[in-house]
């Protein structure tokens, strides 16, 4: 004997598969966008997205191009991150090092955050180094980001050399920054 589904069982899968089918679209087009790791992967510098963002403090804009010919650590970062939080003072460290000859630089770029605590933020880990804000989401999704915090070493030249998705350590800066701010680099 054959059995044959009622139609409200019919409704009932229809209904399961399409949602089932959204769920999956959403999962896919909510994934940043991860072309740069490729490019890096396979040996190919890109260049970085240019942008302009306000800056955090002391009013007026700044930009990627503000920085062209010199190495740049861009590190994307909130201050309700810990990992950020975690990885700031190494930052800072660094910027002082990289910074003293003038062929580098770290630069920040809060988002998603509030102005206020931003600042707190900055103050509290006493950090110089120039700052931007992404308040707007105009910036980080061209970049890929999917997480706090991400930065990029973008060579003199304006191409990203080198990624870390996650919160940077020593040895990430020793090989990937420290190579490209020497002369002739």
């Amino acid at each position: 004997m054959k059995r044959s589904l009622s139609p409200l069982a019919v409704a009932v899968l229809i209904g399961v598969l399409a949602l089932v089918g959204l769920l999956t679209y959403g999962l896919v087009q909510s994934d940043p966008d991860r072309g740069i790791d490729s490019a890096l992967e396979s040996g190919e510098r890109v260049e970085a997205p240019a942008f302009e963002l306000d800056r955090l403090e002391g009013g007026g804009r700044g930009s990627l191009a503000d920085y062209r010919g010199k190495v740049v650590v861009l590190n994307f970062w909130g201050s309700w991150c810990d990992p950020c939080r975690k990885e700031s003072p190494l930052l800072q460290r660094w910027h002082e090092r990289i910074s003293e000859k003038g062929r580098a630089t770290v630069l920040g770029v809060d988002a998603l955050d509030v102005t206020e605590d931003a600042l707190d933020f900055v103050r509290a880990f006493e950090l110089s180094y120039p700052m931007l804000k992404d308040s707007d989401e105009e910036v980080y999704p061209e970049y890929g980001v999917g997480a706090f915090p991400e930065t990029f070493v973008i060579d003199g030249e304006g191409r990203i050399a080198a990624i870390r998705r996650g919160p940077v350590d020593e040895e990430f800066m020793r090989q990937e920054v420290l190579p490209l701010t020497k002369a002739g680099a």
